[in-house]
């Protein structure tokens, strides 16, 4: 495993890890996190009802280490791309938030700047325009060859492997029954392989794959000292005016993947590529001077203007919450060249969503 010596990796000594987790005030947090966007769900509903009880038998099992997660249910989203998501119960998930709200501040601060995904003031558009400064350093402004390493983990989340993400962790993590409700989550997972694999869908998983990674942050930042690069989950760029140089961070990266992660490159979605020919990054198609959106993303979208129709019209949703998906959704179009796009979307919202008159 690759430590960087320049930062302060020593050890997380406080032995009161696992019961700043089992705290009541904590639980109440992290229940009030997991019902987010979901406060009209039946089960959150349920859950809420008798909240106090609920959360004290949820801080009697944990304490006890009687604990276990219920089975997950696993279906497959479309959206584009076909995948597998594996949901936990939402008590289950209040566990998940526990956790994150205790450990997570403890790795945030040992990750590297261009860690985009699952992280307090980051997130896909701070992503491209991360993206964009470093293509105009990278280039100088356009004016000479820029390519791209765009690379991603060939079936990252089905092949994580426990030991390893538990090594990782007990650098920062001594308190055992912290360890050892981890491990009881990971466990609940049925992959392809025994001892690897986390499900998609999991708060704990997108954690876990930050702090995983983060292995392959240091080694790129600090041992290979390739500057511009940036990583969102399992995707990853490096810009270079060098397609030697890019080849040659390729191969390193792809034996230090294998050695010290037991993880491999996508073979089809690893490769070098001219700017001047557009990379394929977070839904954008990103060239020199300008970005579309990808089509499939834009057909994600009007999906679901389709169905924000359909849930208007049954009263299940008010115009001022679909001006917020709008605005959400304009947030992220706006970092393309999407002037007539979004115009026509604006036409749209009026045209379905017209402003009610006063009485």
């Amino acid at each position: 495993m690759y430590i960087n010596k320049k930062e302060n990796y020593s050890c997380v000594e406080e032995n009161n890890l696992f019961e700043s987790i089992c705290q009541y005030d904590n639980l109440e947090k992290a229940f009030k996190k997991a019902r987010k966007g979901k406060t009209q769900k039946k089960y959150v509903l349920e859950f809420e009802e008798n909240l106090e009880k609920n959360l004290k038998l949820l801080q009697i099992e944990l304490s006890n280490h009687a604990y276990a997660p219920s089975p997950l249910k696993t279906f497959i989203l479309r959206d584009p791309k076909t995948r597998k998501i594996s949901k936990s119960a939402f008590r289950d998930r209040v566990v998940h938030h526990a956790i994150c709200n205790v450990i997570e501040p403890i790795f945030d601060k040992t990750f590297i700047y261009d860690s985009y995904a699952n992280r307090k003031g980051k997130g896909t558009i701070k992503a491209i325009e991360r993206f964009d400064c470093f293509k105009k350093k990278a280039s100088k402004n356009g004016t000479r060859t820029c390519y791209v390493l765009k690379a991603d983990i060939r079936h990252y989340f089905e092949t994580v492997d426990h030991n390893i993400l538990i090594s990782i962790l007990k650098t920062k993590i001594k308190d055992k029954h912290v360890l050892h409700l981890i491990e009881t989550i990971l466990n609940n997972y049925n992959a392809k392989d025994p001892g690897k694999g986390m499900p998609l869908g999991n708060l704990t998983s997108q954690f876990f794959a930050n702090v995983f990674l983060n292995e392959l942050d240091q080694y790129v930042k600090h041992k290979l000292k390739a500057k511009y690069y940036l990583r969102y989950v399992d995707d990853f760029v490096i810009l270079h005016p060098s397609k030697k140089i890019l080849a040659k961070l390729k191969e390193k990266i792809e034996r230090f993947l294998k050695k010290e992660l037991m993880l491999s490159l996508h073979p089809d979605k690893s490769k070098i590529i001219a700017l001047s020919k557009g990379i394929s990054f977070l839904g954008f198609r990103i060239f020199y001077h300008h970005k579309l959106i990808r089509k499939k993303n834009q057909r994600k979208f009007n999906n679901r203007f389709e169905e924000i129709k359909r849930l208007f019209k049954d009263k299940e949703i008010d115009r001022d919450m679909i001006i917020k998906i709008i605005e959400g959704w304009f947030a992220y179009a706006s970092l393309a060249n999407t002037y007539k796009y979004r115009k026509h979307i604006i036409r749209e919202l009026n045209r379905y969503f017209p402003i009610p008159l006063e009485e």
